[in-house]
């Protein structure tokens, strides 16, 4: 049972934030690719009452099954973000799709981004282009977190603990969009609502 601990924050500049990783060691694991994510629920939506997702998710021609709660010490959030993560590689999202529907699971949220993935050999950066912005996670132990943060100067302020889920409920009240999910297809570049 692995913990997952992470940050995240905007990125202003791309190209910069892929420089001053090379400069401190990370190395570019997976290219800029693709990913698609679906969240499911049951109806009454107890999964997200309880905090926690179920999610099939495409990146990178793989398909990936992931359930995330919190931690049984109840302590999801302080400084970073904590989650009980499970995930298996599965052979085929779709076929798996159909299962849930049939038990009852229904697709409760879609997000979308184009993800490159870095390693330090301590810990993992993503950086995340999103319909309405760029943002990067830093996902390791909490020290190791701290310490990159401070190299990258990202100050406190600037580090969340939010779900891309939350960060796009966020956006869609400071933009009164009536987006239901965080695609590419429902928000036009820049993070307009179509």
């Amino acid at each position: 049972m692995a913990i997952e601990t992470e940050i995240k924050f905007r990125v202003a500049d791309k190209s910069k934030l892929e420089e001053q990783l090379a400069l401190l060691s990370f190395r570019l694991m997976t290219p800029r690719s693709f990913e698609s994510n679906t969240l499911y629920d049951w109806r009454d939506r107890s999964l997200r009452n309880r905090r926690e997702i179920l999610r099939i998710r495409l990146y990178n021609n793989h398909w990936l099954l992931t359930h995330k709660r919190v931690p049984d010490s109840g302590v999801g959030e302080d400084r970073h973000k904590h989650r009980v993560e499970t995930e298996t590689e599965v052979s085929d999202g779709k076929a798996l799709a159909e299962v849930f529907s049939s038990i009852g699971l229904i697709p409760a949220f879609r997000y979308e981004k184009w993800r490159s993935e870095w390693d330090d050999g301590r810990g993992h950066c993503v950086i995340d282009e999103t319909p309405i912005g760029v943002f990067a996670e830093l996902e390791g132990k909490s020290e190791w977190i701290d310490e990159v943060t401070g190299q990258l100067e990202i100050p406190a302020g600037d580090q969340m603990t939010m779900s891309y889920g939350r960060l796009f409920e966020q956006w869609r009240e400071q933009t009164g969009s009536n987006a239901e999910h965080l695609t590419f297809a429902e928000i036009q570049p820049g993070g307009d609502s179509r």
